[in-house]
């Protein structure tokens, strides 16, 4: 089911062509992102196809979070999100202690068959509106995500043997005395990664991608196990991390940090000068990190051709551009999207937007973390010898949908750009050069958000189709298992295999595949929304204030404007624009003024002003400026 803010839903199945319209009385309760089972109306002529849902399979969410609103009889719980266009019933004696206007976690105990609004309780009082902290766990908990981990998980994380015995470094490959260092965010405490570089006798270099061994120290099946496959990734809000794993574990035993000894997971490559393999090696290794680099700090020896390990860091930068340009040419795509950041006072109030850009350094790590996890699934999912591959876990993405690439191609002209995808190979090239083209053009942010959402979403799967975008044959991932539970699944097979083990069960792996690439995806939004909440905080002692705008979307309610300093949307309501009528063309994406017939399309520059910040719904509204 998908939801429409008005009540009434679409049906999204794949034995359909097109959704099939189901009216709010025909809902019988179901709700957003429901599995049902819906009979279909027999269609009249040509319209709409319409349906009932006759039984609801699975609910997709049990709780609901927002503000409570108490009178002297009731209350109701006013949800958040605009998916739900319900607010839940709560009588009094179901409070849990919560006071009026609070943000509260709620869920529904029953629904009567002709009642308006479901019955519910409260569950969790998360505290006063409007507090920094309150509002950052109001959006974990709208995507059911934890904050804190049981008792029980943080005592097996405190008993985590962290001794690191002779008889272990025996059976480990021993790079303690070979030149290794991080290189992570300034702010960053959980080093998932280091790299190693020597050179041998041939003159070729030998290149360690060492991975934190974190399935060392956690074991299959125990508590601290289940509750990271149940968590399956970290979590990362505007001001902090939210763990897949305690911080004894992410932050300090598992961590490489400098100058202590660590286990690891590695992938060894010898290479030349040209950034060809020559031999490879994959194993359990034992590091000690020489030095911990900060991004900045890399950059500034590359640029300057200064510091410390300055041979090594401009040997693998020079490595690392010969892999890009490698892998451009067997067509990868390049997404390079700039990163939004906050600087945020000591009270969680945004004093500043900025933008971050990938820069040499973070593509230099980028490309060797891309190598290992290409050529780990290589070494499973492509067996020496033509023998048949073992069920893996890889991460694919689908070549891309050519509807959604035909009205890309269409909006683009509008800019005078143009974008060719008859041949799959095409593709990747015109993307490149779209994208090389935009470079700071007003309209970038624009055209690279749409160009994304043309593209398949990448999951987590044990049926290998490629990885389209990366224009890789095998792909997984396996070099961030501190903050991620595929990672570690790959680190388990890959252990088991190499050394001759019996196969995995698919079935066991698809599931645990599509729970973590769900579990990836609420994070993901629950990233996005704290993002959102802190961009229209940011605005709100901003009304009245007028700024540039290009026009990011153009719908039958009004226009979404992004706004061109802080790439901050907000809507213009049709309803809102008094200099005549307006109507929405979908077919050219604008809106038209029946009198004047002035055009608002996809893409234009226009000015507007603030007239409201709807801090619940994280909406800004805005009115169009006349010059």
């Amino acid at each position: 089911i998908d939801m429409t803010k008005h009540g009434h839903a679409y049906l999204i199945s794949d034995d359909l062509q097109d959704d099939a319209r189901i009216s709010e009385n025909n809902m019988n309760h179901a709700l957003h992102g429901d599995t049902v089972k819906v009979y279909l109306f027999a269609r009249r002529r040509r319209k709409q196809l319409e349906g009932e849902v006759i039984e609801i399979i699975e609910h997709a969410r049990k709780t609901f979070v927002g503000t409570i609103e108490i009178s002297a009889n009731f209350a109701f719980l006013i949800t958040d999100s605009i998916k739900m266009p319900y607010d839940l019933f709560i009588p009094l004696g179901k409070l849990n202690g919560a006071k009026n206007g609070e943000r509260v976690v709620g869920r529904i105990t029953e629904w009567p068959k002709n009642g308006k609004s479901p019955f519910g309780e409260i569950i969790e009082v998360l505290g006063k509106q409007g507090e920094h902290e309150v509002e950052m766990h109001t959006i974990m908990a709208e995507y059911e995500l934890p904050i804190e981990f049981p008792a029980e998980v943080m005592q097996e994380a405190q008993n985590v043997n962290i001794e690191i015995s002779e008889k272990e470094i025996a059976r480990r490959k021993d790079f303690r005395k070979i030149t290794t260092f991080t290189i992570d965010p300034h702010d960053a405490k959980d080093f998932d990664d280091a790299l190693s570089i020597r050179q041998l006798a041939n003159q070729n270099w030998e290149i360690g991608i060492h991975i934190a061994d974190v399935t060392h120290y956690v074991k299959p099946n125990s508590i601290l196990d289940k509750e990271a496959f149940e968590r399956a990734t970290s979590v990362y809000l505007v001001d902090r991390v939210v763990p897949m794993l305690p911080e004894q574990l992410s932050n300090f035993v598992c961590s490489l940090r400098p100058d202590e000894e660590k286990l690891t997971y590695s992938a060894v490559f010898e290479m030349n000068d040209r950034a060809e393999i020559i031999s490879e090696w994959f194993g359990r290794t034992v590091i000690r990190s020489d030095k911990r680099f900060a991004y900045e700090d890399a950059q500034e020896i590359i640029e300057t051709e200064e510091g410390e390990l300055k041979d090594e860091i401009l040997t693998l930068n020079g490595l690392a551009k010969k892999l890009r340009d490698k892998r451009f040419q067997q067509g990868s795509i390049s997404f390079d999207r700039k990163e939004i950041r906050f600087n945020i006072d000591e009270n969680g109030k945004p004093v500043d937007i900025y933008h971050k850009e990938s820069q040499e350094a973070n593509k230099l790590i980028e490309e060797f973390m891309l190598l290992a996890n290409r050529r780990v699934a290589e070494r499973i999912g492509a067996p020496k010898g033509g023998g048949k591959a073992k069920p893996f876990v890889y991460r694919v993405h689908d070549e891309p949908d050519l509807e959604k690439l035909n009205s890309f191609s269409k909006f683009i002209k509008r800019f005078g750009y143009s974008f060719e995808f008859k041949k799959t190979k095409e593709i990747a090239t015109s993307m490149n050069v779209l994208l090389e083209n935009i470079k700071g053009k007003d309209e970038q942010n624009v055209i690279e958000g749409l160009a994304v959402r043309s593209m398949a979403k990448a999951v987590y799967d044990v049926d290998n189709v490629g990885h389209y975008g990366l224009a890789f044959r095998y792909y997984t991932h396996f070099t961030s298992p501190i903050r991620r539970y595929p990672d570690m699944m790959v680190h388990r097979l890959m252990e088991r295999y190499l050394h001759e083990g019996k196969s995995a069960d698919k079935p066991t792996l698809r599931n645990q595949c599509r729970h973590t690439s769900n579990m990836e995806r609420k994070a993901a939004m629950a990233e996005r929304s704290s993002i959102k909440y802190k961009q229209t905080e940011f605005m709100k002692d901003k009304i009245g204030n007028e700024y540039e705008g290009v026009i990011s979307s153009v719908t039958e309610w009004g226009l979404y404007v992004e706004i061109m300093d802080h790439k901050i949307e907000g809507m213009v309501a049709l309803k809102d624009i008094e200099n005549d009528f307006y109507s929405f063309d979908e077919k050219n994406f604008c809106i038209v003024g029946q009198t004047s017939k002035k055009k608002y399309q996809l893409g234009d520059a226009i000015k507007v002003q603030i007239i409201r910040v709807n801090m619940e719904r994280k909406q800004l509204d805005m009115m169009l400026v006349e010059d």
